[in-house]
């Protein structure tokens, strides 16, 4: 399962728990000693490699409800290698409750993360995560840390079955909404289709930004080969929980640290594994945040470099047909990186000791009717598109394969509305002037104005176009959508309308250009019209003077940077603090 250095194993180096259980003194009497309560026996204090687990359990994150039997399993591999494991929990953000988004809270939770970690006698860390910010917020603040680190998903859900047919949680909410607003579904479906969609523990079984970032630890390096697309309730999920306790042991005695693994080469093959999966435009903000916080150079251009020709291969929604179930049992991950074979660096390690090539070279593909082979790929772009111009001066994203092809060349009308309070009021007015060929503009959406960056990009079309039987629009904001979503959607447009990026200066009537193929988005309005536009501009009242909210938002830096906050890039490292007693 792993490959250790011969010197490291002969000479066993000291271990960080030794500043807090190894000594004769009185500190080490009072950690002990009070820890000694939970019914741990001496010897575990002794010499063994105190592993934390970061469990992000909760009642109100139903993707991550299951956690508490994954831990117990973690544990065991732990024990089983000679660790001493150690549970801890830390703030749970969970994308179906959470108001006004999760991503709001991804940086406190990668806070929590990193204090954590550093305040506590680890000497290597088990990080728990599955639904969507869980996932980049654990692994920015243990990055801050560098320990010996290895990441477990939680899995996703069991496919969603709904009058004969699979459905795939999200995706299936927007159809549903749709639906709602045409009148070919009741209320009375609505409430089957909730049911029908979440039938078991796990996150969203599409190739959301759950199993995105699943499938980007693992093509990180950052988790065991099958982690991304094994379901939450299979036993196997179980199986790689132990292996994970059992290899984070070997990883503390070989000080195998996560920036040895999470490097630019790492990186990279995340992005393209992105496109290649059809992957979430959140992966974009997220793998920069982890970046900033190793001092690794990543930027959106690096985004569009690597995926502006690589292919779509795995036909899932909301790109494609299957769901995550389908991708397990058709071989998952390991077949897709096997696919990119000359295009991945081979030679990246990943935390079982080997290299990304040798863990997934003889991946065997059990239907290419989810996995398609290179040669013939699902669809031809899966990368994300970074579009530029004057409306977008720090670099909008797009996902094409979600696209319709015939809107990734478009100029129209702009519809504006000035923020999600204004669309929500006016979007299915009836006496909404807007037609078919128009491009909607949503304004002050971004890190800081909604606040949080929440996931409404992808906003409902007009009522009256979809009973028209308008499928889709060209839709720009400086929002997120979610990673279940589709449609022709300009999204993260930077810099925001709410720190007086263009975006803000946008009025109805004006003329937009997307041109996908050459990377443009151009806001057809003469540079003087815009300065006088500008000197009109008037910045949003602060959305509260106190709190979290307060110190997101005076600290956020900007979608083309991670939107970490800005005192948070980098790291502190592991060091042990200053005795307690």
């Amino acid at each position: 399962m792993s490959r250790k250095s011969p010197k490291q194993s002969k000479q066993p180096r000291k271990l960080r728990s030794e500043s807090w259980f190894g000594r004769g003194d009185r500190d080490a009497l009072v950690h002990r000693s009070w820890m000694k309560n939970q019914g741990f026996p001496h010897d575990l204090f002794i010499g063994k490699p105190v592993i934390g687990i970061c469990n992000t359990w909760s009642e109100v994150t139903p993707c991550n409800a299951h956690f508490r039997e994954l831990a117990e399993h973690i544990k065991a591999g732990v024990l089983e290698a000679g660790g001493f494991p150690l549970e801890f929990p830390v703030m749970s953000t969970g994308e179906p409750v959470m108001r006004p988004t999760a991503m709001l809270y991804r940086n406190q939770v990668a806070m929590d993360v990193e204090e954590s970690i550093r305040a506590n006698p680890f000497d290597g860390v088990v990080l728990m995560m599955g639904c969507d910010k869980t996932t980049p917020a654990l692994l920015m603040g243990a990055a801050s840390v560098d320990l010996p680190t290895i990441g477990i998903s939680g899995g996703p859900m069991l496919n969603g079955k709904f009058r004969g047919q699979d459905i795939g949680s999200g995706t299936m909410v927007w159809q549903v909404t749709e639906k709602l607003k045409t009148g070919e579904f009741t209320e009375e479906d609505m409430i089957e289709v909730e049911s029908c969609q979440s039938r078991s523990a796990g996150h969203c079984m599409t190739m959301g930004t759950a199993s995105t970032m699943a499938s980007m630890v693992e093509s990180l390096g950052m988790g065991l080969p099958t982690n991304a697309a094994i379901p939450a309730v299979d036993s196997r999920r179980k199986v790689l929980c132990r292996l994970v306790g059992r290899r984070i042991v070997e990883m503390v005695r070989e000080d195998l640290r996560m920036s040895r693994i999470l490097t630019k080469e790492a990186l990279e093959n995340a992005i393209m594994v992105n496109g290649a999966i059809g992957g979430s435009t959140n992966a974009v903000v997220h793998l920069l945040a982890i970046a900033g916080r190793l001092g690794v150079k990543l930027t959106l251009d690096d985004w569009d470099r690597l995926g502006r020709d690589m292919p779509c291969l795995v036909n899932l929604m909301p790109s494609g047909k299957y769901l995550m179930e389908d991708f397990y049992y058709a071989g998952g991950l390991p077949v897709v990186i096997r696919e990119l074979g000359k295009f991945i660096h081979r030679k990246a390690l990943t935390v079982n000791g080997r290299s990304l090539w040798e863990n997934c070279k003889d991946a065997v593909n059990y239907n290419p009717k989810v996995i398609t082979p290179i040669a013939k790929p699902f669809k031809p772009q899966g990368g994300i598109a970074v579009l530029r111009g004057n409306l977008a001066p720090d670099g909008a994203v797009l996902k094409p394969s979600a696209a319709t092809p015939k809107l990734m060349k478009h100029k129209g009308r702009a519809v504006v509305f000035t923020d999600i309070d204004d669309l929500h009021k006016r979007i299915d007015d009836p006496t909404l002037d807007v037609k078919a060929d128009d491009i909607l503009v949503l304004q002050n959406c971004g890190p800081k104005g909604y606040p949080g960056f929440p996931e409404v990009g992808n906003f409902a079309l007009p009522a009256k176009l979809l009973k028209k039987g308008v499928t889709d629009m060209v839709r720009i904001s400086d929002a997120r959508m979610s990673g279940t979503a589709y449609g022709t959607v300009v999204l993260h447009t930077s810099p925001e309308a709410a720190v007086g990026g263009p975006l803000a200066l946008v009025k109805t009537g004006d003329t937009i250009e997307l041109d996908v193929a050459k990377r443009k988005l151009v806001l057809h309005v003469s540079d003087e019209e815009l300065a006088a536009r500008r000197a009109k501009w008037k910045a949003p009242k602060p959305h509260t003077d106190r709190g979290w909210v307060k110190l997101y938002c005076d600290t956020v830096q900007q979608a083309d940077k991670g939107v970490d906050l800005d005192f948070l890039v980098g790291s502190s490292g592991a060091g042990v603090g200053r005795p307690s007693h």
